[in-house]
Formats: structure tokens, sequence, C-alpha cells
């Protein structure tokens, strides 16, 4: 009787545990609600970087390339707090512009592909991917974004420190 309690303990355990792990889980899903799309599922990502270093040369500006998709729970953390923390929105608009790179699969191709392909493979980490680059286009940085994270959320310590070590040098 006791292998029978022991077993049936275990099996509660085991189903009480998966209960509590999905939710942590969610955020990797695919979206079963309606997020807002972040991501242009049909922009050309080489286009939009070559606009956004034309315009980060005559701003004197550094590209940060956000690697994602619009199914990413994480995706939409990171821009929430790049538009909703004043400090860090008003430190982007100051010294970056911002490309959403999107890399989502289509017909088990990835969108963009030839883009991660050329900063290195950004998205080998996950998403969000980000990616610094120079005016010129030079690659300075790319970042795995869970080390920005603290439990549930990017850390805005952690976001801001990233985004002041990488952004352009004032003179």
């Amino acid at each position: 009787m006791k292998a029978k309690t022991k077993l049936t303990f275990a099996l509660l355990s085991l189903a009480l545990a998966s209960f509590v792990a999905v939710p942590a889980l969610a955020d990797d899903r695919p979206a079963t609600t309606n997020r807002p799309a972040l991501y242009d599922k049909q922009a050309d990502g080489n286009k939009q970087i070559a606009d956004a270093l034309a315009q980060a040369k005559k701003e004197g500006k550094h590209v940060l390339l956000q690697f994602g998709a619009n199914w990413c729970g994480w995706c939409h953390k990171l821009h929430k707090l790049f538009k909703d923390d004043k400090d860090i929105a008003a430190y982007l608009a100051a010294n970056y512009i911002v490309v959403l790179v999107d890399v989502d699969k289509v017909d088990g191709k990835s969108h963009n592909a030839d883009v991660n392909k050329r900063y290195d493979d950004p998205c080998q980490f996950g998403l969000p991917a980000l990616v610094v680059l120079d005016a010129d286009g030079k690659k300075l940085t790319m970042q795995d974004t869970g080390k920005l994270e603290e439990g549930d959320h990017h850390d805005p310590k952690k976001v801001m420190s990233f985004l002041r070590e990488w952004s352009p040098k004032k003179k």
C-alpha cells in the first residue's frame, strides 16, 4: 500500500509541477491573444537596415537591430520596455535608430534568414536578439537578451547599461 501511495503522490506532484511550469513557457509560445504586430512580416530586412544606416549617418547615431517575431512574448516585453521606460526611450531616441527585423518562419523558411546570417546568427540565442551597428554598418556587438532579463522581465538597469556601452561616443 505504501508503494501505491508514493506513486500516487509522485504523479500528483508531477501534475501540479506541470501546471506551475506552463505559464512560464507562455511567453515563448505562439500568441493566442491579439498582440499588436510589432514586426513587418513582409519587410526586407536588408532594405530596413540600409534606410536606418543612412539615417544614422546623418544623425550621428548607431543602429540597433532587434531580431524577433510577432508571436514572441519576450519581444513584446522588450519593445514595451523600450517604449514605456522614459529613460530608456529617451536614450534610444538620442543615440540609436531601432530596426525591428522579422525572423518568423513562413512555409518552413525563416524570413530574413540572410540578414540573420550576415550578422553571425544572433538568433542562435533565441528571440529577441540584438545587434548594434555603427553608422557605417560595421557590427559592434550582438546580445543574447536573456542576459538582460531578471525573472519574468528585462531589467531596465541591465538594458540601459548595454545601451550606454554601445552608443556612439559623443565628441
